[in-house]
């Protein structure tokens, strides 16, 4: 057995520094005083757990340690034992074990109960025959021990040897354990008693249940744990058995131990589907779920609440109002477990109470006493929650939407408006109130991205004149006082006691702003002159704003024009309605004209005085140029008044249908599951009488547990696997090698094949493997004799640290019966993909912007592809790079396009986020453009960056 297969029962850092020398340890050892022994002792054990021998020191420690009555000696000769090598070179025990033998045996009589317990725990540890045989019958009699201590550990002991080495040692195990059993009081031992029957046993485990089936509740919640681990065994082998265990489950439902409650429900789902049994498992779930303090057991509980829910969806609509009550806890990974779950169950028979309980939970993060950011992120999901609930049930719409428009002013603003933009195109009937609603609520919004939505919420929806009026005046008090520039000028001039007379007033804008500065400088030839400037009268920072103005308005002066074009666009389309519905020389049509090219010009005006970052940039002032050049221009208002009042409507309200439709074929996959197909092989588990089990739920966890532990559990099949097989060496080689990679999440299995083609036996043949890239190679390939013309097969395993791309490289070396000299065979690279990391994956477009703009690591890869159209070269890239496109639709849908840009999302096993901006367009046949990486990590922008210029100039397949 090599170093590397020894099983390794203790492990102990060491520090790194001079360790004593033998003859310094052996000086401790032979002092006899129980201070330095344990200090030779403590640096042997660590010394040998870190690859040292020692092996003259063996002698030592039985002379002068064994003897030793310190407990605390006594303790470390027994981790001595577990570390020491008890075999010689040549394969045999070594002589000096005998005495260790006799040192147990010693110790398992020994009248101190704590040496007798430890000892019988270290037996458990020993996997050498050799040394356990002489012992077996002092084990024994330690079971009839008058301390409860020393029974259960005896009991632990027998179980160990009977597991390990089975009848050779232990042939009466079960009937010394059923004698025990019956006499047994203590718990603990009683526990471990049971367990060891049912394990060697289970007929005589099912006799002594049945016969003290009235007083299980009575010997606690070990023996307890036990019976239902022995019921899930027994029915899983004879369905029959199920009767004689439902009674005892539903009484152990009641239990006073959470852990024996969790495994009791997870039984009785698991052995029937009846309703009661499923809907009692369900509130022993709930009643865990509200009871326990600890987080991680809460997480747990719903985590099965989810598998349940898959099948037993109907039974836990009942419950959900209890459920929901774990939104008290303030963990927010609770509750947003807590409300994804609920958002399944939502039914037309719960949907009142679930808003009410909705609305009540985010009336409570306006509390003080909560933090502020746990608040605002709780408001969220809660927001979202309302959100879905909204979108399935129209009648809870009206409820929630007012209540949601006071939170305007708060954090999370953003998810209320869009839901609000959402309710007011689906919802005609809701349409004035909520408009209403919000005109009121636009002063008190605090961020420029709500107050757009807000803006063309307003510009859309204003559908009667009353409406209109009140939105143009909302929007207008929220600009404040015109001129923007003139205005803070003048209260420039006001606060330097300038008098504020009709000369001033009537001075010109810009040379109220403007003033001279003269001073002298030195010329050239050092002669001096002055020099006359026409300066700024107001800085960069008092051209901005006021804390007394309007929160639109210091936005926009502090450099948010596009916020300040959004509120223009908006009144423009206020304006066109107007105009449509009373007429182009209507008195009210002409003055709201007026002013909103007024607006428009001091907008502008005050954008191009303005410095730096304040300025007004190049879009908005195109933004803005376009409503003066619709209001002035007759012939451009004839162009663009369908597309501004009618289409964008249009297109907005299409939007929302692509959403929901795309939203319902997900719940609808959801729902279906995995589809079996018609050549699929049959297992030999479906062809059980599932009614004689009532579920098949115990063999669904076996077959779920079966696959992810082969790393097949995300589907794929045999034609998959068939594509990670790579061939290492050649067909002419005198050894062939292939291997079968299998990636999951964070290991990589290497599967290796290896053929002698030889006539000759190749012997010490070993797979030498090294890797690159954060790649480890955790266990190596052991060396093994091959003969002719056969095959071996090797098992490598290789962490994975990063979602990076590496390769794994090596060798095959051997010695063969022709030659004394090593043969060397070099093996093919293996790579290793990015793509076998990350999967697709969804976001909202909100938390892609703030991830796009997070990330740091960008990789810009220029577009070079043979394909010659937008959409065939986008699926192209998210087949190739196993992205999701979250951009709606697609452009075939409306006909040729020259021009695309898409964005693209994918995770990685890691939980790395990876972003991927497609913007395209055809030029002359040709498919030029770019495609922009970013990411948290550099390792992984680099590599799909690498994927997508060596598939991009391959044709879509």
């Amino acid at each position: 057995m090599t170093t590397m297969e020894r099983n390794c029962t203790l492990l102990i850092h060491m520090d790194k520094g001079m360790p004593p020398t033998a003859q310094e340890i052996q000086e401790d050892l032979e002092s006899g005083k129980p201070g330095q022994q344990v200090r030779g002792l403590k640096t042997l054990i660590l010394l040998l757990l870190n690859g040292e021998s020692l092996p003259k020191l063996l002698m030592t420690v039985i002379r002068y340690c064994v003897p030793s009555q310190d407990h605390e000696v006594k303790k470390l000769v027994s981790l001595y034992w577990e570390c020491v090598e008890k075999y010689g070179e040549d394969g045999k025990l070594r002589e000096e074990m005998i005495l260790m033998c006799n040192a147990l045996l010693m110790n398992l009589k020994h009248p101190n109960e704590f040496i007798r317990g430890y000892t019988l725990r270290f037996l458990c540890r020993v996997k050498e025959a050799d040394i356990v045989e002489p012992l077996v019958a002092a084990v024994k009699e330690n079971l009839e021990h008058r301390h409860a201590y020393v029974r259960k550990y005896a009991v632990m002991a027998v179980y160990t040897i009977f597991k390990n080495f089975g009848d050779d040692l232990m042939p009466d195990a079960d009937d010394l354990i059923e004698t025990f059993l019956k006499n047994e009081a203590d718990a603990s031992a009683r526990r471990n008693a049971f367990l060891m029957l049912y394990q060697c046993s289970q007929e005589k485990a099912i006799d002594y249940f049945v016969e003290n089936v009235e007083n299980v509740q009575k010997y606690g919640d070990g023996f307890q744990l036990v019976i239902l681990e022995l019921t899930r065994k027994v029915c899983r082998t004879n369905p029959a058995q199920k009767s004689r265990f439902i009674k005892i489950i539903f009484q152990l439902l009641q239990s006073q131990s959470s852990a024996v409650c969790y495994e009791a429900a997870w039984t009785l789902v698991s052995l029937s589907s009846a309703p009661t049994a499923v809907r009692a498992a369900a509130e022993t779930y709930t009643m865990l779920l509200n009871a326990e303090s600890d987080n991680n057991v809460k997480l747990i509980v719903l985590e099965k609440l989810m598998e349940m829910r898959r099948h037993h969806s109907k039974i836990l609509q009942g419950l959900l109002m209890d459920i929901m009550r774990a939104l008290a806890s303030p963990n927010a990974d609770i509750r947003r477990k807590t409300l994804a779950i609920s958002m399944e169950l939502v039914s037309p028979r719960n949907i009142n109470e679930v808003v009410l309980m909705l609305k009540k939970e985010i009336l409570k993060t306006q509390s003080k006493d909560m933090d502020r950011e746990s608040a605002a992120e709780y408001r969220q999901m809660l927001v979202k929650a309302i959100h879905q609930c909204a979108i399935r049930f129209a009648n809870v719409a009206s409820s929630v939407v007012h209540l949601l428009l006071d939170f305007l002013s708060s954090e999370g603003a953003i998810n209320v408006i869009l839901f609000v933009r959402e309710i007011v195109a689906v919802y005609t009937e809701m349409r004035a109130s909520v408009v209403s609603k919000l005109i009121e609520a636009l002063p008190d919004i605090k961020t420029a991205q709500v107050y757009r939505v807000a803006l063309w919420i307003l510009g859309e929806y204003t559908d009667t004149d009353e409406l209109r009026r009140e939105a143009i005046e909302s929007i207008y008090a929220c600009f404040g006082e015109l001129p923007f520039v003139g205005a803070e000028a003048r209260k420039h001039a006001t606060e330097d006691g300038e008098e504020d007379d009709d000369d001033e007033a009537s001075k010109p804008v810009a040379q109220v702003l403007a003033k001279t500065q003269t001073k002298v400088t030195v010329l050239a030839d050092g002669t001096y002159a002055t020099q006359t400037a026409l300066t700024s009268a107001i800085d960069e920072d008092e051209l901005g704003s006021s804390n007394s103005d309007p929160t639109l308005r210091k936005l926009m002066l502090k450099g948010n024009y596009l916020l300040g074009a959004a509120a223009v666009a908006s009144l423009m389309k206020i304006v066109l309605r107007m105009r449509r519905e009373r007429g182009a020389e209507d008195d009210l049509v002409k003055r709201t004209t007026v002013k909103l090219l007024m607006t428009c010009c001091s907008m502008v005006q005050a954008g191009k005085v303005a410095k730096g970052p304040m300025r007004l940039d190049k879009d908005s002032y195109e933004r803005i140029s376009f409503v003066i050049r619709t209001l002035l221009d007759p012939t451009v208002l004839d162009e663009v008044e369908t597309a501004v009042l009618d289409d964008c409507r249009r297109v907005f309200t299409s939007v929302i249908e692509h959403e929901r439709k795309a939203l319902r074929d997900r719940e609808a996959d959801a729902a279906a599951g995995v589809a079996t197909q018609p050549d699929d092989l049959i297992l030999f588990r479906q062809l059980k009488a599932r009614r004689a089990l009532g579920t098949t739920d115990v063999d669904l966890d076996d077959e779920a547990s079966l696959s992810r532990a082969a790393g097949m559990g995300d589907g794929s099949d045999f034609a998959e696997q068939l594509a990670h097989v790579h061939q290492l060496t050649g067909f002419s080689d005198p050894v062939y090698a292939e291997t079968q990679v299998t990636v999951h999440d964070y290991d990589i299995v290497l599967d290796i094949l290896v053929i002698n083609r030889t006539p000759n036996t190749l012997s010490n043949l070993t797979v030498e493997l090294s890797t690159m890239g954060d790649l480890r190679l955790v266990e190596r390939p052991q060396s093994y004799n091959i003969g002719p013309n056969s095959f071996r097969r090797f098992k490598a395993n290789i962490k994975v640290s990063s979602t990076e791309t590496g390769q794994i490289f090596g060798n095959i070396v051997y010695d063969s019966s022709t030659s004394s000299a090593h043969t060397v065979i070099n093996l093919n690279e293996i790579p290793i993909e990015i793509m076998d990391y990350i999967k697709p994956a969804t976001c909202s477009d909100a938390a892609f912007r703030s991830m796009w703009a997070e990330f740091e690591w960008e990789n810009k890869v220029a577009v070079n592809t043979l394909i010659t159209d937008v959409d065939e070269y986008l699926d192209h890239i998210i087949a190739s790079t196993n992205m999701k496109c979250l951009s709606r639709g697609s452009t075939k849908a409306n006909g040729p396009c020259n021009f695309l840009a898409a964005n693209l999302y994918a995770r990685s096993v890691f939980g790395e986020d990876a972003l991927v901006n497609v913007s395209i367009e055809a030029v002359g046949g040709t498919v030029t453009g770019f495609c922009r990486i970013r990411a948290k990590a550099q390792g992984i922008a680099l590599s799909l960056g690498d994927r997508v210029t060596f598939m991009q100039k391959t044709n879509k397949q």
